[in-house]
């Protein structure tokens, strides 16, 4: 199979996938579990200045549930590490120790002051750890302490503590991105201007996820009162995907190298963010909803891809995609699609019909000769891909390029003096094109 054996930074790791800071890293008990099941990494939950935060002992979390009770999006409202300093350094030097072959980070959250990280960064490094994670991202309970977001929401504050963690460490420094910005590209020139060997992203985004419906208070609530927490897990993965490929494409931060956070949870999940930009992988939500063992899963799954596609290495899938990320002003507006139902796979349960009625373009019949039939009408149908997306049986609903000498509103082929469909009068893009 193909060799899934990870170089990122001069980190080496078996794989590519770590865990990311999290409940999981918390100490040393869980990251020797983690790496006896096979992960090839371990970003240690924030360590931070002595004497250690307090945590909530109550609710820490709260969950999106789909219909099948399968968790796809959590908060949390944990903050960095509750224990004492001392002790994470000792554990933390004692797991790479006892697994050399394993990547193992710390992540850190320091006051905005240069004297914490003179002090820190060089005590925490003797550990024998392999990299620094500058936690910039979080965005509850230490951002209202001027750490976290409240660092990574500010471009200058992300250069000048990424400039101190350089000056201090020898290892690899990693910025970690708050996505609760508008634009996550001056945060990541700023760390790259700091002189941050690589970016991981997403952190958590800001959220509050429900109420209790007896009482008509926030949930999850301590003692009455709740507080705006991190959301994270498979919901999240789209935002992350848009902005490591922003990232991997834009001319001022290509080249950076990207660890990839945010609803990893198959293997297909680390196709997408590999294809689009980024070289290692960080998962979190996963580890927490099914356990340490679904490593298996993740590594069979994107060695099987990699033969499939006659790759022998994960640095051959890096960035693939990121070509065909493009500014929606160049694309093309000549091109049609049409969306075609086949019948055989068709369990007539109506949805692309009534979805099409109802919130797009009638381009989808729901009887056809007196009997239920679902068949899409060509000079109707605008490609927009929402039956495909509705439709519970996979395949069954696919999309057709036009061909050439097909008619754009009908599918059908038009004579030979129509044969450029582009200035066709039916096309429904002409008035753009002329």
């Amino acid at each position: 199979m193909a060799d899934l054996s990870s170089n990122f930074l001069g980190i080496r790791s078996p794989n590519p996938f770590w865990l990311a800071s999290a409940p999981p890293t918390d100490k040393a008990y869980n990251v020797n579990r983690a790496f006896e099941a096979g992960w090839g990494g371990a970003v240690w939950k924030t360590l931070g200045e002595d004497p250690p935060i307090v945590n909530v002992s109550g609710p820490r979390y709260g969950a999106i549930h789909s219909n099948e009770r399968r968790v796809i999006g959590f908060n949390n409202i944990e903050l960095i590490t509750d224990r004492p300093l001392a002790l994470n350094l000792e554990e933390l030097r004692q797991v790479k120790k006892d697994w050399p072959d394993r990547a193992l980070l710390a992540s850190v959250m320091l006051p905005m002051n240069e004297q914490a990280w003179a002090t820190c960064i060089p005590m925490i490094e003797d550990t024998g750890i392999d990299g620094f994670e500058l936690n910039f991202g979080c965005p509850h309970g230490m951002s209202e302490r001027g750490m976290g977001a409240a660092v990574g929401q500010v471009p200058d504050y992300i250069r000048m503590a990424t400039e101190w963690a350089k000056k201090f460490a020898r290892v690899p420094v990693i910025v970690k991105l708050t996505p609760n910005v508008a634009n996550i590209l001056p945060p990541a020139i700023a760390a790259a201007a700091g002189g941050a060997d690589a970016v991981s992203l997403i952190n958590t985004i800001n959220s509050i996820m429900r109420v209790d419906y007896d009482t008509l208070t926030m949930y999850p609530a301590t003692d009455g009162l709740g507080s705006h927490g991190g959301y994270c897990g498979p919901a999240v993965k789209p935002i992350a995907l848009h902005m490591v490929a922003e990232i991997a494409r834009h001319p001022e931060t290509r080249g950076l190298p990207i660890s990839g956070i945010g609803g990893i949870t198959d293997w297909r999940d680390a196709v997408d963010f590999l294809a689009l930009g980024a070289s290692n992988l960080q998962v979190c939500t996963a580890a927490m909803v099914y356990g340490f063992r679904i490593i298996d899963d993740l590594t069979d799954g994107l060695a099987r891809f990699l033969d499939a596609k006659g790759m022998t290495s994960i640095s051959e899938l890096v960035g693939r995609a990121v070509p065909s990320v493009t500014d929606w002003k160049f694309l093309n507006l000549n091109y049609v699609e049409k969306a075609h139902i086949d019948q055989e796979l068709c369990i007539k349960c109506g949805r692309c019909h009534i979805v099409c009625e109802d919130a797009s373009h009638q381009a989808i019949t729901d009887m056809v000769d007196g009997k239920r039939r679902f068949e899409v009408i060509d000079a109707e149908c605008v490609g927009c891909n929402l039956c495909t997306s509705v439709c519970p049986v996979e395949g069954c609903i696919s999309m057709r390029p036009l061909r050439e000498g097909e008619d754009p509103r009908t599918g059908r082929p038009v004579t030979a003096e129509k044969l450029n469909w582009t200035a066709h009068p039916n096309n429904p893009m002409r008035k753009q094109t002329d």
